[in-house]
């Protein structure tokens, strides 16, 4: 940061502070309806990676 002492890093943290605050505000609004747990989207997320794990298999 030193070799960048014209900029404004307070600036930058805020906005990217900011940023994440509305990306997270975005996803809470897009997950408040589901009923899918957090264990539920565990298991998906493993039939998911293992699934594709077999399809890059088969490719090579």
């Amino acid at each position: 940061m030193d070799a960048f002492a014209e900029i404004n890093w307070s600036a930058v943290a805020r906005e990217a502070i900011k940023s994440k605050i509305e990306l997270l505000k975005k996803f809470k609004a897009f997950t408040k309806q589901s009923t899918l747990t957090e264990e539920d989207a565990l298991v998906l997320g493993r039939k998911v990676n293992k699934a594709l794990a077999q399809r890059y298999r088969n490719l090579v």
